[in-house]
């Protein structure tokens, strides 16, 4: 019975650690260059399909009620706070530590950038990479939750 419920324990830690190893949660946004903390992302999993939205804005510089005024598509002048900056993005079927297929806004510039994701350091950190054409940049996300 002992050793019964250690393997139980077992196999549910590592179940959850598992779990961590996905881009799925709530992130803080750093920004590469300065290094300020802009927002807080939430991204979810809708049958394999990963998408990312803006939940909270963190950094004081960005106006209350700003707007993604130099987006070219849908998401031209709407709100930042509930804007979907990921989209599209799926698991990786030769490399199954990475997302990717996918792309992210910008939404200080309106660019759109195919992406990856790469969850790290057991998952507390999410490697963001925006790539165009064969030029890319990386932002180090941290888990909030």
């Amino acid at each position: 019975m002992h050793k019964s419920l250690i393997a139980i324990c077992l196999v549910a830690f590592g179940t959850s650690a598992m779990a961590q190893m996905n881009p799925v949660g709530l992130w803080k946004t750093i920004d590469d260059s300065t290094g300020v903390a802009k927002s807080l992302v939430r991204i979810t999993d809708d049958a394999g399909v990963y998408s990312g939205t803006i939940e909270k804005l963190l950094d004081p510089a960005t106006k209350p009620g700003a707007v993604c005024d130099k987006c070219t598509d849908e998401r031209k002048d709407k709100p930042l706070l509930g804007l979907t900056i990921l989209r599209n993005v799926h698991q990786d079927a030769g490399d199954k530590t990475v997302w990717d297929g996918g792309d992210i806004t910008d939404p200080n510039n309106g660019k759109v950038y195919r992406t990856r994701l790469k969850p790290v350091d057991g998952g507390k950190k999410l490697e963001v990479r925006g790539y165009l054409g064969p030029f890319y940049r990386t932002q180090v996300w941290i888990r909030v939750e």
